[in-house]
């Protein structure tokens, strides 16, 4: 998959609320209330991530998720990227 461009990086981050980008990849936070909701919310990212076969890395801090998504095999920013930031916001 092709790398994307930085015109198309601001563009397809323009199309995501919250998500900024973070070096070679774009991350978001996620709070959810408690240890519990954090879990359970990294729990519902293994079906889209699996059936994309694109796996984001995850910090947990008590209730806050944090997702860096990137396509570390690219070496940056690909249209998979935001498909699965699509994907995670749509949880």
């Amino acid at each position: 998959m092709a790398l994307l461009s930085q015109s198309e990086i601001e563009a397809g981050l323009a199309g995501l609320s919250g998500w900024e980008p973070s070096g070679k990849a774009i991350e978001k936070r996620f709070e959810r209330g408690d240890f519990v909701g954090a879990i359970d919310f990294v729990a519902s990212l293994v079906e889209p991530a699996e059936a994309m076969n694109h796996h984001p890395d995850l910090s947990i801090s008590w209730d806050t998720v944090t997702v860096t998504i990137s396509s570390h095999s690219e070496g940056g920013l690909t249209a998979a990227d935001f498909e699965l930031a699509a994907k995670i916001d749509a949880l």
